[in-house]
């Protein structure tokens, strides 16, 4: 038996007494996966990003671990939410314009403590400030870097269009502009090189593609490591007393815990090992997070149509944005249907064994994006589901 087939049977004599549509984290690999995150980052701690993981227990599991510290979350009401919950030290990783969840951070002397708004724009500043109504509370902040390669004279770009704040001198002068307003408090700086932490060096299949993907990530690894160092040092020279300089992502953990300039890095995807991360000679994982559909047709040989399915992660639309058959081994997505909203065919060998009423096991594309799919997620250890937590999306909270 493979270890596939092993982990299939397992799975399916935990969950013998669930109907499917479900969804589990299988303890074991995603305890594992942490424990990798940890070892590449080479003792610098894990800020957890929040989005990728979207389950307040497992959360709560993952920072009780050595080597994790502080939670990187993606939206201000997620952000309050959180520090109500009790965590204590919740980086808000994207600019916010919800002046509601403002007034309240402003007016909350714990909520003020706890959490730490991104800002790359005098005009963030700006609106924190309209919104504070009576609030007097120093709000945090942290400025994000725009960590694109440029290339050509900044004719090609290659990167996220995220922060406008590329050169040392202008986080520089945002840096200044913190610091001279009342109110504010700039603790950090935020670095997400998702071009490099973010995209697979090792696609099945495209071996020219994939030897591309090595030589620009190398070349933007070099140029970021040079500029960002040069960024922490400009933004010292207006705040000594800077907090932290966050950076990375899973698929670059080990690349970005190697800059002096860096003291924590940030990682979320790594715990549950979507299929995205299949495609990395950095590292591998173990896929944790899995959601099984049961099967309900049987149209023909070596056809089987599951419930449902459809659930595509955000980005460019394209192949790799969609979950893939897992469990059991060779089953494939028929052409010209794909996986849809109320039900799926599947084809392959494989079909002919499997009855109504059996689960087939997916992955999905992306990390937390399952957790909006599903209210629940059963966790297994060894055959045995030993708790069934709420997501986000059974707590009652879709933020985003």
């Amino acid at each position: 038996m493979t270890a596939r087939a092993a982990d299939r049977a397992r799975y399916d004599r935990a969950t013998a007494h669930l109907d499917a549509p479900l969804a589990i984290v299988d303890l074991e690999a995603f305890d594992a996966n942490a424990d990798d995150l940890v070892r590449r980052a080479g003792g610098k701690p894990i800020r957890v990003a929040s989005k990728s993981v979207r389950c307040r227990a497992l959360l709560e599991r993952v920072l009780e671990r050595d080597g994790f510290a502080g939670i990187m979350s993606f939206t201000l009401a997620e952000s309050i939410w959180l520090a109500r919950s009790g965590f204590d030290d919740i980086l808000l990783a994207y600019p916010s314009a919800d002046t509601r969840g403002f007034a309240e951070l402003t007016s909350d002397p714990k909520l003020a403590a706890a959490v730490t708004v991104m800002v790359d724009d005098p005009a963030q500043l700006h609106l924190i400030d309209e919104a504070r109504r009576d609030g007097t509370e120093v709000v945090r902040v942290c400025l994000e870097l725009d960590t694109s390669l440029k290339l050509l004279g900044g004719r090609v770009r290659v990167g996220a269009l995220r922060s406008p704040l590329h050169s040392p001198a202008q986080v520089a002068d945002l840096a200044r502009a913190v610091v001279r307003r009342p109110g504010f408090k700039l603790v950090g700086i935020m670095a997400y090189e998702g071009h490099v932490a973010g995209v697979g060096d090792a696609v099945a299949g495209r071996p020219l593609r994939s030897r591309a993907v090595r030589l620009m990530q190398a070349t933007a690894r070099k140029e970021l490591a040079r500029r960002r160092a040069e960024v922490v040092r400009a933004v010292r020279a207006v705040e000594p007393d800077l907090e932290y300089v966050n950076g990375g992502g899973t698929g670059s953990v080990q690349h970005t815990a190697a800059e002096d300039a860096v003291t924590e890095i940030a990682a979320g995807s790594g715990l549950y090992v979507p299929r995205l991360f299949d495609n990395y000679t950095s590292f591998s994982g173990r896929p944790a997070a899995l959601f099984a559909q049961p099967v309900v047709r049987r149209p023909g040989v070596g056809v089987v149509t599951v419930l449902g399915g459809g659930y595509p992660a955000s980005g460019a639309p394209g192949p790799d944005r969609l979950p893939v058959p897992h469990l059991p081994e060779g089953l494939r997505y028929d052409p010209q249907e794909g996986p849809g909203e109320v039900q799926t065919p599947l084809l392959g060998a494989p079909a002919d064994d499997l009855l109504i009423g059996d689960k087939v096991w997916f992955r999905h594309a992306k990390a937390g994006e399952l957790c909006e799919r599903f209210d629940a997620l059963h966790l297994i250890e060894g055959d045995t589901v030993t708790a069934t937590v709420p997501t986000y999306r059974g707590e009652g909270h879709t933020f985003l």
